[in-house]
């Protein structure tokens, strides 16, 4: 009876049968959509490769999750730039404490050759640090023996103030020799409004064995608008370069980080000097490097801003300076026909640092934005955007040169919904010109006051200050 009742009103009422009979079909299509998707969550909550602590996961960008899992090779070659920097400032610092409780950095199946009497085995092998996977409860359980943070594992971690600013200024060599390779330490020290030092310590050539050498170069911006130039070229019997340490000695001129702190010494015809310059805490960037078989660019600022004191003497006249405002960057790599935009400040809260290189042959990966702007306050890092171009308007003369100079700037940076514009005002401007083959440029250096407005995180934004910015003329 039941059957004949059912079949009778299918045939009377079709449309409402046959509604009644999709939604019947697309309740039991979700549902099985729903178990297949929680079996498939168990077994992955089951699988030793995943296991782990803590509530969020960071990977690479553009890496396909199951291949990690499965260890595909297109997960073999993923890893996650200047991890370091990431894990102590900016997943792990003082901006998210209250939200972020632990952070644990993963180095998981990497791809590594094991040779042992001759005989090359291929096995994949990861780390990590024990004390702080085991503050996610995802420690291991030792057998025997113990797991324990090694002294290098808490240097990766939290360094001390000496480990962390040789790790991010140690020297380097070139892949093979080129006569264009340099690389330098670089202190601007302000030491009145219209007063300030541009100190260099350059190591350049065809190192190691070629034809190189070391020189040390002073520009002193005089309050009455004029330039002197102090220099000294240094055999290269005479330079001491560290790989591992911001340390380097041109002869008797020396820059020593200790604990955080860096000395520059200098002796020279007509200038001494012996000063202090202390970084402000976590107002760094890390460092960065561009480029590959034939061409390579690499900075790093340990100091978007700092300190200097101590005592600098001019032709025997000595005065002493405490804690006037300096900066410090250190570059490296192959300068052939390299131009660059280059800017850094100090604002109320902000330090702001801008830059990029223009190098033949050389484009940005994907089409990207060629250059950044990056903002860090009394917390570090506060984000890193990306900008096409600077803006140069209008012109005025150089101080003490025949070349012209712009009398503004400007740029508009982006990264996500955020968006930031900056506007500068040039003050002064010092050019310098260069020319190697048919490498022809006017090199600019403008001290320049500037103005950031914009929005962050939602939040808008706004600063001004002043700062030191560089450019080209004659692209």
């Amino acid at each position: 009876m039941l059957t004949t009742l059912a079949l009778r009103h299918l045939a009377v009422r079709r449309a409402r049968s046959a509604v009644l009979l999709f939604g019947f079909a697309l309740g039991v299509g979700v549902m099985i959509v729903l178990l297949s998707v929680g079996e498939a969550m168990l077994e992955q909550s089951r699988d030793v490769r995943l296991v782990g602590g803590g509530q969020v996961t960071v990977v690479p960008q553009g890496i396909d999750v199951e291949a990690m899992r499965t260890g595909a090779i297109s997960g073999l070659f993923f890893g996650i730039d200047r991890a370091r920097f990431l894990t102590r400032v900016w997943l792990g610092g003082g901006r998210h404490g209250d939200t972020v409780a632990t952070v644990s950095p993963v180095l998981e199946h990497k791809l590594v050759y094991l040779t042992v009497g001759g005989r090359t085995v291929a096995a994949r092998a990861g780390g990590e640090l024990p004390s702080r996977a085991a503050a996610l409860g995802a420690g291991l359980d030792v057998v025997a023996g113990r797991w324990a943070d090694s002294p290098a594992d808490s240097a990766w971690m939290a360094p001390t103030p000496q480990q962390l600013y040789d790790q991010m200024d140690r020297f380097h060599l070139p892949a093979r020799p080129d006569s264009t390779w340099g690389e330098w330490h670089y202190f601007n020290v302000v030491t009145g409004p219209d007063e300030w030092w541009y100190i260099t310590y350059l190591v350049g050539g065809a190192l190691p064995a070629g034809r190189w050498g070391g020189q040390l170069l002073v520009s002193h911006r005089r309050p009455d608008g004029g330039y002197e130039r102090f220099a000294e070229r240094i055999a290269p019997e005479a330079v001491t370069l560290d790989t591992t340490r911001a340390d380097l000695a041109l002869g008797a001129h020396t820059v020593r980080q200790r604990d955080g702190r860096y000395q520059l010494h200098a002796r020279t015809a007509g200038l001494a000097f012996d000063l202090e310059v202390t970084p402000a805490p976590r107002r760094y960037f890390p460092p960065v490097e561009l480029g590959g078989d034939d061409f390579v660019s690499g900075y790093v600022v340990p100091a978007l801003s700092g300190t200097a004191r101590g005592t600098l003497c001019v032709r025997g006249a000595c005065r002493a300076l405490d804690g006037v405002r300096a900066y410090h960057d250190h570059n490296w790599g192959v300068w052939r026909d390299v131009t660059w935009e280059w800017g850094g400040g100090q604002g109320a809260t902000f330090d702001l640092l801008y830059g990029g290189v223009r190098a033949p042959g050389v484009v940005a990966r994907g089409g990207a934005s060629p250059f950044f702007l990056a903002l860090a306050d009394s917390l570090g890092a506060r984000q890193v955007l990306r900008f096409r171009e600077v803006r140069f308007e209008g012109s005025r003369p150089a101080d003490g040169a025949a070349a012209r100079a712009p009398e503004r700037f400007a740029l508009v940076a982006v990264r996500d919904a955020d968006t930031v514009r900056l506007r500068g005002e040039v003050l002064h401007a010092a050019a310098t010109a260069q020319q190697a083959g048919s490498f022809t440029r006017t090199f600019l250096q403008l001290r320049a006051r500037w103005r950031l407005d914009g929005t962050l995180g939602g939040r808008p934004v706004r600063d001004e200050g002043l700062g030191f910015f560089e450019t080209f003329l004659g692209r």
